[in-house]
């Protein structure tokens, strides 16, 4: 299963967008163009349904429905998401859409709750239930495992999504931050690999040796371990080194690129639902950088996860195999940011199809317009 289409309405940076996702897409736009609130978006609706998460917390933690709303919204203040998901054979099989508000009077509460399979109506909130009871549109159906049973399996791929942004310093010092279990930003992502099977994490650790070595050709081994007085988890590797047996690093000492290679490594192969990355060439040199889709589709053959990735590199779209529709251009507004395929834009499309690399045409689109003003900063 995969996200085949999103829609939204007035979630932070946008006003409004309908957008069709591929298997993989590659979002670019200017700083501060939304790239990571729109995959917000898709991780509200994990949120909706995670351990501990539901509709109230989901907003809470983003700062309640002023944060969310977009401040071009007017006549409609209704804060909506709706996505379209699709099965084998890539026709939708799932609609879900939610909309939302808040008012003086009480938290937020549901304007709509819509679930369809196959264009089958299964859910239209609010009901007469309630209608006599407003209290109930505090809470999502879908997060309630008695009444969501006839779309458990939507409510199931929605918890399936998955965040990385991992900042290296979170995970050489776990002891002094205390993350939330499945944290994206890496405090506990030891605990992670430590609370994997064995047998299981042995194999990933084996791969992800295999690959950093091509980044770290000094690195000769990867292994995890525990400490024997506390029972902390670590990761360690083996370097070449002027010593005969070679020299051991834990993870407090690997560089920031090899942290974030070697997390992006390993929960590309946990699991199969939706994997949203912010800037993954973060930390990393181009040429690794280059090759990074071609691993994404070759994961993909192996796991059918769909894979959405934030970006202002060129080196990461560098890659022919790319295709148009699966590059969406953020543009910010007046009246919010819009977005929309590179394949909609004629002058990329001709360029493209002129022999210019799609990198180069899509930067050209996305690049602040007067960024050599910067080099004046102090002249004054």
């Amino acid at each position: 299963m995969r996200f085949s289409r999103l829609r939204l309405a007035n979630w932070r940076n946008f006003e409004h967008v309908d957008v069709a996702l591929q298997s993989r897409a590659f979002l670019y736009g200017a700083n501060a163009s939304g790239k990571s609130n729109f995959l917000d978006s898709i991780r509200f609706l994990h949120d909706l349904v995670a351990p501990g998460g539901g509709f109230q917390e989901a907003i809470s933690k983003r700062g309640g429905v002023s944060k969310l709303r977009c401040l071009s919204a007017r006549r409609f203040p209704d804060v909506e998401i709706a996505v379209s998901v699709a099965g084998d054979g890539g026709a939708p099989t799932w609609d879900y859409e939610i909309s939302f508000t808040q008012d003086s009077q009480r938290p937020p509460f549901l304007v709509r709750e819509i679930v369809r399979q196959s264009g089958k109506l299964l859910l239209d909130r609010p009901g007469e239930s309630d209608r006599s009871d407003p209290a109930q549109l505090g809470q999502t159906a879908m997060q309630q495992v008695n009444v969501n049973r006839d779309y458990r399996e939507l409510a199931d791929f929605f918890r399936s999504v998955r965040y990385l942004h991992l900042v290296p310093q979170l995970v050489r010092e776990t002891d002094r931050y205390s993350g939330q279990a499945n944290d994206p930003f890496g405090s506990d992502f030891l605990k992670q690999v430590a609370s994997t099977r064995k047998q299981t994490r042995d194999a990933r650790l084996r791969r992800i040796g295999k690959a950093l070595k091509v980044a770290v050709p000094h690195l000769q081994e990867l292994e995890f371990f525990q400490d024997k007085q506390e029972g902390t988890p670590h990761l360690r590797g083996k370097y070449d080194h002027w010593r005969p047996r070679g020299a051991w690093q834990t993870e407090d000492q690997f560089s920031d690129g090899t942290l974030r290679l070697l997390a992006l490594l390993w929960v590309i192969q946990d699991g199969a639902g939706p994997l949203l990355l912010e800037e993954p060439e973060l930390s990393l040199h181009p040429e690794l950088v280059r090759h990074l889709p071609q691993m994404f589709a070759r994961m993909q053959k192996r796991t059918g996860r769909q894979i959405i990735v934030s970006s202002h590199s060129t080196d990461l779209i560098h890659d022919e195999g790319i295709g148009l529709d699966e590059v969406l251009l953020l543009n910010p507004g007046a009246e919010g940011t819009s977005v929309a395929a590179a394949a909609s834009y004629d002058q990329i499309r001709h360029l493209v199809e002129g022999g210019a690399p799609l990198a180069d045409a899509v930067i050209s689109r996305t690049r602040p317009p007067d960024a050599m003003q910067l080099v004046l900063f102090g002249k004054d």
